[in-house]
């Protein structure tokens, strides 16, 4: 058997925001929206076979306290991957967001950025076939 992932769940501030960027930068579109857990509203955004749930609660979330690669079930960051690395790149920036660390490994390019939601994107590219490693 093998497992596919579907979706994962985030907490931010603004779902409509932070869907509306995500469209923008990697062409998502949503795919549902309503009333979530505890009186709180979630958007699912992505493709056909993946998404993120963005999930805000009633009352204003709580900032990150610790850095989530010193936190035992922290979430380290998002990877997405693109076909085109210096056109997601150049939509990241027209978001606002500042990407960082670049980098070529084998076998793709990536370069990571933060949303306004503290949460890390890592962004990378496969151009040359190789694809993700199994």
């Amino acid at each position: 058997m093998t497992a596919t992932l579907e979706h994962a769940n985030l907490t931010v501030r603004d779902p409509a925001a932070t869907a509306r960027w995500m469209h923008e930068v990697f062409g998502w579109r949503i795919r549902w929206q309503g009333p979530a857990k505890g009186d709180g509203f979630t958007i699912h955004v992505g493709g056909e076979d993946s998404y993120l749930a963005l999930y805000c609660p009633a009352e204003a979330p709580n900032p990150a306290r610790a850095a989530s690669y010193d936190t035992i079930g922290g979430l380290n960051h998002v990877g997405v991957v693109v076909a085109d690395l210096d056109t997601a790149e150049a939509r990241v920036r027209a978001a606002g967001f500042t990407p960082h660390s670049h980098a070529d490994y084998e076998p793709g390019r990536r370069f990571y950025f933060d949303d306004d939601n503290g949460v890390e994107y890592e962004v990378v590219s496969y151009a040359d076939g190789a694809g993700p490693h199994p």
